[in-house]
Parts: structure tokens; sequence; C-alpha cells
């Protein structure tokens, strides 16, 4: 089979580089040396690259939605939108075609990790976002990296009665005892239930962010900035150490 019939269309937009996507910045590429990725066939290296952002990059929350790939990485945590971020430049960096898929999602599904008055100050409507890879002439949604595993199995820990539906914490999931995280040639979700408005299919975050930013006022967005998300890391930290 020739390479030219397992590509998708438009593939140089799907592998081109972004001021979000730094994928030739030298802390990507020296991450990429020192894991191996490059000598892997296509499908390792997406499992390779999705578990190190899944697991490795410890879920929580960054200051922008809009950093960069190689700012995620020096950060070391990151949430759904952050997350796609570094999973794409990594995946773009081995050639690797990609895309993002944007959404909103309802603000209950981070309750637990925002409490009191500042869940209640925050927009009802949540900027989310998954990535889309290409492999094999299939596209594959892969949403389930967002959460750690070790925040995970803490939140299992803390609910060890609900083997269904859960709402909370950063998950919104049909089955919190085992939800869909692993990817083997399959789709994986761990927020999909809480979708509530569909942007549709970017070749890249900054064309995404260029057209849909969170509704906040700048004055709750620098709040979020220096004080609520450094509340909402401390909880979820605590979380995942107990």
């Amino acid at each position: 089979m020739k390479v030219a019939e397992i590509l998708p269309p438009k593939t140089e937009e799907y592998l081109k580089e972004t001021r979000i996507l730094n994928y030739t910045h030298p802390s990507i590429q020296l991450l990429i040396k020192e894991q191996g990725w490059d000598s892997l066939m296509p499908e390792q290296k997406i499992k390779g690259i999705y578990e190190f952002v899944r697991d490795d990059i410890k879920f929580g929350y960054n200051e922008d939605d809009r950093l960069s790939a190689s700012e995620i990485l020096q950060d070391g945590y990151g949430q759904c939108n952050t997350k796609a971020t570094l999973f794409m430049a990594l995946l773009r960096a081995l050639g690797i075609p990609n895309r993002i898929h944007g959404f909103t999602i309802k603000k209950a599904l981070q309750k637990g990790a925002i409490t009191g008055l500042w869940y209640l100050l925050s927009p009802d409507h949540i900027l989310h976002s998954w990535v889309e890879v290409y492999l094999d002439k299939e596209w594959f949604e892969l949403e389930g990296l967002i959460l750690d595993k070790p925040y995970l199995k803490a939140l299992q820990n803390k609910f060890p009665e609900c083997k269904t539906e859960f709402c909370g914490y950063g998950a919104f999931t049909d089955n919190l005892r085992d939800p869909e995280i692993e990817w083997n040639r399959n789709n994986t979700y761990i927020q999909k239930k809480g979708i509530d408005e569909d942007f549709g299919l970017f070749d890249t975050p900054d064309e995404f962010y260029t057209l849909h930013q969170q509704n906040i006022s700048l004055f709750k967005r620098w709040l979020f900035k220096n004080y609520v998300r450094h509340l909402m890391n401390r909880n979820v930290n605590a979380i995942r150490e107990k």
C-alpha cells in the first residue's frame, strides 16, 4: 500500500507547526528522544504519547488554554485543552496527523475540584476539546487522557459505591469503575457526557481559540489565573495524595 493511500486529505494542515503547537522547541524534541518514540511504529507512537500525556502530565489547571506545548510540558500538568495541545504537538512532531474538536461542557463536571463561592461564580459552560488522530484510514477520538491514573484511582476510592454514571471532580462518565481511557485503536472518553455545545473541527488549537474563548469577564479571568486555579489544583492534589 502506498503511503499516499493511507493519509487523510489536508495532511499538511494536520501536521503543521504553529505558535501553540511549537513541536520543534528543544524541550519537545528532547522529550521525544528520551522516550524513544521516534523509533516506534505509528500505532505504538500514538499509544506511548497518549499514555505519557495522560499519566506523566498530571491533571491540573494551567493559567490559560492558549499556552504553547512547550509551556504545558514545563508546567507538568494540564486539563482537557492544554493536554490536547501537548498531545497534538508530540504527534505532529512524529508525523501523525491530528485535528482538534471543540465543545463546551457543563460546569457540574468540575464540582468538587472547585467548590463554594468560586463554583457559583464560574461560567455555566466551560470550553472543552478533544484530539482526533488519524491512523490507517480511521479517525480516533481521544479524550480519555485528561485524568492521570493516580488521580482517577483516588476518585474511585473516594466513591467506592459508584459503579455507574459519575459527574464531578473533572469526570463525567457512564462507568467510574472502568471508564474508556485505554487506547487500543479505539475512541477514549472521560468527560464526553458533559458536552452541551459542539463547535466542530479545527486544524489547529490556534484556529479554535481565535474563534472561541472562555466567556468570562477580565476580572474573573484575572481571579482564575491568580487565585482560583491554584485553589483548584490544591483540591486536585489533595484528592490524588489520599
